[in-house]
């Protein structure tokens, strides 16, 4: 019982404490911040109870493989209407329901756990490191949806985890979504760090399709060097498909290559659209496509 009444009484200051930083953004704007990061982490706690229970109930009667999609979708729904915050996704081609596939997508900050609230698809797993598996609720959920982990200091683990990633993708029809970046860039302009190839091997080795999806910069809402939190939609741009039928292991190289110019070009693009501005690049490659970051990027009056 003292346990239960801990619970409820942290409950009400945490979310008395959060209401109070929200009325204070009407006079102190950093005020704002503080109430959406508070309004972060239970948004976070509460979707990732939710998934342990939605892991457990879909285990049951044979649909695990939607629990991360689930959830997903319950921390869509928690942070709209704790944060103000939502994504706008833009998928003409229906890419998202391509199945299976390797999806892969730009990684910014913290709010991407957001994002995949948006574009996640059905039928899809993450990837994520190993250490994930001991933090409370998010690794129970994690492990009880079918998360595949990744030892990253440990290349044979690493390699054995792929191997099983790509079986899992031929006989469930089970997808995957990775950031090939790795980890993220904190970036306040659209920028991609290099890529990791291992969602490359994975796709090659599986022989599917990768997914590009590319989120516009969204440090005009979240920029944490800044103490930027604000509510703001942003736009989230799915490619269409990218083949791999026939490719090899000698094709990574350039799969990996030509895939990060596509998502950079299409970041810029995105990103640009997003603050109502007209990108001009300052170069380009013999085939049309962008070789530039971020900080190449000029602004037309």
């Amino acid at each position: 019982m003292a346990a239960l009444d801990y619970m409820a009484y942290f409950a009400i200051g945490y979310t008395a404490s959060t209401l109070a930083f929200y009325m204070l953004s009407l006079v102190v704007p950093k005020a704002g911040f503080v109430a959406r990061v508070l309004a972060s982490y239970i948004s976070l706690l509460v979707s990732a109870l939710f998934g342990v229970f939605a892991s457990i109930v879909l285990r049951l009667v044979g649909s695990y493989q939607i629990a991360q999609w689930a959830t997903a979708r319950c921390f869509k729904i928690v942070m709209a209407l704790t944060t103000g915050v939502t994504f706008e996704v833009q998928d003409p081609s229906n890419a998202l329901e391509t199945r299976p596939a390797v999806f892969i997508a730009n990684h910014q900050s913290e709010l991407d756990v957001l994002m995949l609230g948006w574009s996640f698809p059905k039928y899809c797993s993450m990837t994520a490191k190993s250490s994930l598996k001991k933090t409370p609720f998010l690794g129970w959920f994690m492990i009880l949806s079918g998360a595949i982990f990744i030892n990253r200091s440990n290349t044979k683990d690493a390699r054995q985890a792929m191997s099983g990633a790509a079986e899992e993708i031929r006989s469930k029809r089970q997808s995957v979504y990775m950031f090939p970046e790795g980890t993220r860039s904190y970036s306040k302009e659209p920028e991609l760090l290099p890529f990791k190839k291992g969602a490359f091997h994975l796709a090659v080795q599986a022989q599917v399709p990768i997914v590009p999806i590319v989120v516009a910069n969204y440090s005009h809402v979240l920029w944490l060097k800044g103490l930027v939190f604000r509510s703001g939609s942003v736009p989230i741009r799915i490619l269409d498909p990218i083949s791999t039928k026939g490719l090899t292991a000698a094709d990574v190289d350039e799969l990996t290559r030509s895939t990060r110019e596509l998502m950079l070009k299409e970041l810029i693009s995105v990103t640009e659209e997003a603050r109502g501005k007209t990108p001009v690049v300052s170069g380009q490659s013999s085939n049309g496509v962008a070789k530039v970051t971020g900080s190449d990027l000029k602004i037309a009056p």
